[in-house]
């Protein structure tokens, strides 16, 4: 392999400067701001780049977002890969929505960018779908077994939306006093809602 220039390092390393510096700067206003409020004309306020360099670093605004929304994605899939999973697969699903749910709530303007929707032809950032697959394995795995009161997709479907409802809702009515196991309770709950007991052997006698 060729070995890099002094003048080719020196282009390469500036190159990498402005990229995090323009990273940095989009995630401190979405975290000031919010998401509705962020744009290229104030991100090129605060970082210090003209919009035509941030273009030329990143295309257009949503490969910017995506790639901010990437980063911290693959900090919760960090996160769930370091969840402790054993044989139970509702017991793995209910420690996935936990540990997805808190990962909302410490990264509030980065969750609500995971949810903005997306146009059709744009991919879902891979470190995005990654977490979603992860999360989706223990429910696969209950289906398999026959454990779902309802279809698959619907299962996940409230799942999802129930993990979203809470992130959001906790996160926007900060005016609440929220009790501190709203998440366990209402999980809880949730999974027993559709996903049936699996079978059980039954328990024997010991003899004298």
């Amino acid at each position: 392999m060729r070995a890099l220039q002094p003048a080719e390092r020196r282009r390469l390393q500036s190159r990498a400067d402005a990229r995090r510096a323009i990273l940095d700067a989009t995630e401190a206003l979405l975290v000031e701001d919010g998401f509705r409020s962020f744009s290229m004309r104030r991100l090129a306020e605060r970082c210090g780049y003209t919009p035509p360099t941030i273009y030329h670093h990143f295309v257009d605004k949503q490969h910017l977002l995506d790639e901010l929304l990437e980063e911290r994605c693959s900090a919760l899939v960090k996160s769930l890969k370091r969840v402790r999973r054993g044989d139970d697969a509702v017991e793995n699903l209910r420690a996935f929505g936990i540990t997805f749910a808190r990962w909302g709530l410490r990264n509030p303007a980065h969750y609500a960018l995971l949810s903005q929707p997306r146009q059709p032809e744009l991919p879902v950032p891979p470190a995005a779908e990654e977490a979603r697959a992860l999360m989706e394995a223990p429910l696969e795995k209950i289906a398999a077994e026959g454990r779902l009161t309802s279809q698959r997709e619907s299962a996940a479907q409230v799942f999802w939306a129930f993990l979203h409802g809470f992130v959001l809702l906790r996160t926007s009515r900060g005016d609440i006093e929220w009790m501190p196991d709203v998440l366990e309770v209402g999980l809880a709950a949730l999974l027993q809602s559709f996903i049936r007991d699996g079978d059980r052997a039954p328990v024997r006698e010991e003899t004298p």
